[in-house]
């Protein structure tokens, strides 16, 4: 049995957790269980009916029963229906096998992650481990993570801290600008992930009440994408699957560590499936223990993350940041969305591509590449993820066509046959039993030197087999202890 509690869940101050209650009690607060996020079918009548008046991004906590995959595709009043799905017919990617995304643009805040940072810190609320009235929430990210983190915030009417790189895409800044009570940029973009751990150190030792929700070491959002994303992918694989199909495996970038979660939860149920692990080619970490500086915005790395089961992990794929840049372009310029209509692309799908930002366009590469080396056919399925959609990177578009002039027909037709139709087995690498273990040992560097974590974790992390699996029913408790939160708020029953 393992000795680690990697969330904790007893009840730290009862003072705390009185004034949450109270809070929520004023602010007409009721908090969803990760049990309603699986399957909204459980939600009150009531509150269905009332989000009917509500938008999709609204700062109103109604919108946390919206913390789910399983959003009505609208801007405002929507119900809940089906797992929002994305299938790139063979015309695109140019394999057989049946490549699947899940579609995160209609989360609140139009990204996945803020069902992340919901897993982070609801349980610190109704623990009484976070005192609303007096203590900020500091949300460091590379991008939706701190976004999800500052909404969630708001609407469980806590205090915020947003700290991203200032080199994020514009839409981001104005956005938290209206939504967090602070933000901080700190130096350097995507990759610059130890200057957002050195602010959280400023932060701690400010004197300041914060707490830090470190999307890199909570697992909190490794449990939430473990149940609910996990979840989401058993329900599509059984509205999609034939009888004569098999579920191969996921292809995700390493970002966080967090979405990764999900491959875990797929592996219990198909043991044979496997977890492809991507990242930017120009900081290839896990493939050649590598760093630099990259274009795809939301896949933070130099460093592991804590929260990443690597010695669960089958392959790791490096996506070149100019792939992902082209493919951005192809996919939403009038002249490249004409190319793919040219080249037998579905008008449906071309329709459908907005709804992939930069790092969802990297997660679909990965798979495309993924089912290349596993040589797949018609009847295998892999899986990813689009965590957010191109709402958070126009400004992008804009500054290409500065930066690169407009869009030809030419250029169109470079991007799909190189990066699509050519992608290719390079910077790739199926996992030995001593690459895992490579890749885990470099946590070291990071989390027990510099962050404070202990060797005698990292040790448990790769040798005590429970270690992972300890946090399987931690869902059920936390559930548990929301109810108990809500029946004490005593709005619920008022409904």
């Amino acid at each position: 049995m393992s000795n680690f509690n990697l969330i904790d869940l007893t009840i730290h101050d009862e003072t705390a957790l009185e004034h949450a209650v109270q809070r929520a009690r004023e602010r007409n607060i009721i908090i969803p269980t990760f049990k309603q996020q699986k399957h909204p079918e459980l939600i009150p009548d009531k509150i269905k009916a009332k989000l009917q008046e509500v938008g999709l991004w609204d700062l109103n906590p109604l919108n946390l029963f919206r913390i789910t995959w399983h959003n009505e595709p609208v801007a405002s009043g929507g119900g809940y229906n089906g797992v929002n799905i994305i299938e790139f017919p063979k015309e695109l990617t140019g394999v057989d096998a049946r490549i699947v995304t899940l579609v995160g643009k209609w989360f609140p805040t139009g990204a996945h992650k803020v069902g992340a940072a919901f897993g982070c810190l609801a349980p610190r609320l109704v623990t009484g481990q976070f005192d609303p009235t007096t203590q900020k929430a500091v949300w460091p990210s590379t991008g939706n993570y701190c976004r999800g983190g500052a909404y969630d915030s708001n609407l469980l009417a806590c205090q915020s801290i947003a700290i991203l790189p200032e080199g994020m895409s514009k839409e981001r800044f104005d956005w938290l600008a209206q939504v967090a009570g602070e933000v901080i940029a700190t130096p350097g973009s995507e990759s610059n992930v130890k200057e957002i751990f050195d602010k959280c150190w400023e932060l701690r030792q400010s004197g300041e009440d914060v707490a830090i929700f470190n999307q890199f070491e909570e697992f909190g959002n490794y449990l939430w994408h473990y149940e609910v994303t996990g979840a989401a992918m058993m329900e599509v694989l059984k509205q999609i699957m034939g009888s004569d199909d098999t579920y191969r495996g996921v292809a995700l970038n390493t970002g966080s560590g967090g979405t990764l979660a999900c491959g875990d939860y797929m592996k219990e149920q198909f043991p044979a499936s496997k977890i492809a692990a991507s990242e930017a080619l120009q900081c290839p970490t896990l493939l050649k223990n590598g760093f630099g500086a990259h274009r795809i915005e939301g896949i933070g790395d130099k460093h592991v993350p804590w929260i990443h089961n690597v010695k669960n992990t089958d392959m790791v794929v490096a996506i070149d940041d100019a792939a992902t840049i082209g493919l951005m372009r192809l996919f939403n310029e009038p002249v490249g969305q004409e190319y793919l209509i040219e080249q037998g692309v579905p008008a449906e799908t071309i329709a459908q591509l907005p709804q992939l930002g930069i790092s969802s366009i990297a997660n679909m590469l990965a798979a495309i590449k993924m089912a290349k080396y596993y040589e797949l056919g018609a009847n295998d399925i892999v899986l990813t993820v689009a965590t957010d959609s191109m709402e958070m990177y126009a400004s992008r578009i804009e500054e290409y066509r500065q930066s690169e002039g407009e869009f030809t027909e030419v250029a169109a037709a470079a991007r799909f046959h190189r990066y699509l139709l050519g992608a290719g087995l390079d910077n790739l690498q199926e996992l030995t039993y001593a690459d895992r273990k490579r890749i885990h040992n470099l946590k070291y560097f990071t989390w027990v030197e510099q962050q404070g974590k202990t060797y005698e974790e990292i040790q448990a992390q790769w040798y005590e087999p429970d270690y992972w699996t300890s946090l399987h029913g931690r869902a059920d408790e936390i559930d548990a202890l929301i109810e108990e939160f809500n029946r004490r708020v005593g709005l619920l029953d008022a409904l």
